[in-house]
Parts: structure tokens; sequence; C-alpha cells
């Protein structure tokens, strides 16, 4: 299958997940949820769909467990809204690289701010 074709459905399903869960889903678990990507095999059988949650822990858990949940709902709405032989199997997959990078962030903040003193002490 074409290179552009999986990119393409790739975005599409993105798209799609991410105004299912902001407009259709009616489970109050689910809170702050971003759809960061999804990566589909070339055969599109399949498809992880990184997602980023916010919150508290607590919040998280029930959030996480509620998208495991939903998982068959969401597929079976891909399939309604995209046309394809065979619609994709979701897996989601916790995408931690926007915490990481606010920790990075903290840290060179820290190094910058001891710098800073040791420079004017």
């Amino acid at each position: 299958m074409s290179k552009v074709r999986v990119e393409k459905v790739q975005e599409f399903i993105k798209q799609e997940i991410s105004q299912i869960i902001l407009n259709e889903m009616k489970d109050p678990r689910i809170h702050f949820v971003t759809v960061t990507g999804v990566e589909a095999t070339a055969d599109l059988r399949q498809a992880k769909v990184f997602v980023s949650l916010y919150g508290t822990d607590e919040e998280k858990k029930e959030t996480w467990q509620a998208l495991q949940k939903a998982a068959g709902f969401l597929r079976s709405e891909i399939g309604r809204r995209i046309r394809l032989r065979c619609t994709p199997e979701l897996s989601f997959h916790l995408d931690e690289s926007l915490a990481y990078s606010e920790h990075i962030q903290r840290l060179l903040l820290q190094v910058q701010r001891e710098d800073g003193e040791k420079n004017n002490g």
C-alpha cells in the first residue's frame, strides 16, 4: 500500500478519534485527552493511537480505563466514517513526550537559575 495513503489514513483516524472523544463519547470518566498521533501498519489492519492524559493521577487512571473499554466503539465509528476494506484494530498507548519535555524544561530553568546565582554570588 502507498506510504502516502497510509499517512493520510493515519491523519484521518487521528482527527476522527479526537472528534469522537470530544463530541460523542458520554463516559463521565473521560477527562482531558489529546490524541497526539496514530501509527498504522502498512496493510492498515492495526493502528496504535497515542494519547496524552491530563489531570490528577486518579483522573488519568479512570480516563485510561474508559478509553480501553471504548476501543470497540471507537473502531466501529471509524469503520462507519472511513471507507476501508478492513477497519484497523485500535490499541491505545500513552504519549509521555509532553510530560518529558516539560520535565526537561524545568531542569533547564533550574540550571539557568543556579548559574545566575553563581555569577551573582
